[in-house]
């Protein structure tokens, strides 16, 4: 087992790994770019070190610099986070090459599923059920091509190979639209990602976003934690989730929870990770797996008492794991909203100065931040800027108390997205449960063309 672990990221998720580290007796190195340089969290670190500028390249998203801060501060092991490199199969490389382990699935397994046509394979493979498609090559010829997607049928999807977090997909209406669509596609697919291959997948037209969260160890041993319910989405971009998926029949999400731990087992995964799916009229979709803890895993933590990064990095130090399948019990209900310094109408970043922070607490009650009174939001990076979670010993519980909570939220000198997840939690659909993954979209948009008909 390492001894000393370098946090390669930043702001709640650099300071929740830091915690989990120290909870397993671990020394910590917080790195952090000029703009950061002054966080509150850093003296809680063994060592801060100031890595290089505010914009990413020269700083969060440089490995050359991450790797050089690992070697001055002796630490034998990188923690990526999420976002940033943390699916980033050459910077795994890297940091094995120079002697160091990378907390996270190996560059074998970043690889295939960072790619979305081998990892669709390697599903496929697995037994995992798929959305229909055609990932094959795609002919030049109109006609020809036509005849390929033919029996998918109408709307379709197109969707980079390389894409992520919503980028690098287009909905295709007709046959006419088809070619049109597929160059649009690869040529941003080549400018985003640097890979322009694509390929076509039906289109859903009222999905929800559920997600299975997995762990595994480097003995043989995969589980599954549980369900979430990520659709409540804007612009293919999460905005609140919960544990467990809402009005799903348990016996149907053990059995996908089962084929996600044979799917882990079958390509040698080693880590946490999630495995997405589109769950429609009853059956679920495979669409990709993030090799990486996730922004949502506090709900799953609370709902199953486990602590998922301190188990993440435990694996990765090459421990067995303790737990059984049988054991892990998935209790209650969680929710978590994500706090963003945006304009809760227009969604426009919002930085600034925090002059008075003050967090939501009581029962059932928890938050994850690096924010403090003073905190400098900077218009650099990511508008998150805390995770409120509730649980309770059932959805409407959980839904009360974030309620409550929200209530209390003090973020006095910038505009939060606050107001609006408080519209939220008292919109009757979503109250109900189970809204698809184009909810919440229709809701705003619809609100907007009510304040416009004052």
């Amino acid at each position: 087992m390492f001894k000393r672990v370098l946090i390669a990221n930043r702001g709640e998720i650099a300071l929740r790994v830091l915690r989990a580290c120290q909870g397993l007796g671990l020394e910590t190195v917080v790195v952090c770019s000029e703009a950061d340089k002054d966080t509150e969290f850093l003296r809680l670190a063994d060592v801060s070190v100031c890595i290089g500028p505010a914009p990413l390249a020269g700083s969060y998203m440089n490995p050359a610099a991450l790797l050089l801060a690992a070697r001055a501060t002796q630490a034998d092991a990188i923690h990526p986070g999420y976002g940033f490199l943390s699916e980033n199969a050459e910077f795994a490389e890297q940091v094995a090459t120079a002697g160091l382990t990378f907390i996270g699935p190996s560059p074998d397994c970043l690889r295939t599923m960072g790619d979305k046509i081998a990892a669709r394979h390697a599903m496929l493979n697995a037994g995992m059920p798929c959305v229909p498609g055609y990932d094959g090559v795609l002919p030049d010829d109109d006609h020809e091509l036509a005849e390929k997607v033919s029996s998918i049928g109408y709307p379709l999807l197109i969707k980079a190979a390389g894409g992520g977090g919503g980028r690098g997909m287009r909905v295709v209406e007709n046959r006419e639209a088809l070619s049109s669509a597929i160059s649009l596609t690869q040529q941003e697919a080549r400018h985003a990602f640097n890979n322009d291959r694509v390929y076509i997948e039906k289109y859903l037209g009222h999905p929800r976003h559920v997600e299975i969260q997995v762990l595994c160890d480097s003995h043989g041993q995969a589980l599954w934690l549980g369900s979430r319910d990520c659709s409540l989405q804007r612009r293919h971009q999460k905005v609140l989730e919960e544990a467990p998926a809402p009005g799903i029949d348990p016996a149907l999400i053990a059995e996908i929870g089962q084929r996600c731990v044979k799917a882990c087992l079958d390509i040698g995964y080693c880590g946490v990770g999630t495995f997405e799916f589109l769950y429609q009229d009853g059956a679920f979709y495979f669409i990709e797996m993030n090799t990486r803890l996730q922004v949502e895993h506090p709900v799953t933590e609370m709902t199953t008492g486990i602590d998922i990064v301190q188990q993440q990095i435990l694996v990765a130090g090459g421990e067995k794991l303790q737990l059984t399948q049988d054991a892990i019990k998935s209790s209650g209900h969680a929710i978590e909203c994500r706090i963003n310094a945006e304009d809760p109408a227009t969604f426009m970043p919002a930085p600034g100065i925090i002059r008075r922070w003050t967090a939501p607490a009581g029962s059932g009650v928890r938050v994850d931040t690096h924010v403090s009174s003073g905190f400098r939001v900077s218009p650099y990076y990511d508008s998150m800027i805390a995770k409120v979670i509730t649980f309770g010993a059932d959805r409407d519980e959980a839904l009360s108390r974030m309620r409550l909570a929200l209530s209390t939220l003090r973020a006095e000198g910038i505009t939060t997205t606050v107001p609006l997840h408080q519209q939220i939690l008292i919109e009757p659909e979503f109250c109900q449960g189970g809204v698809d993954i184009h909810h919440l979209e229709r809701w705003l948009a619809e609100k907007s063309a009510r304040a416009e008909s004052l």
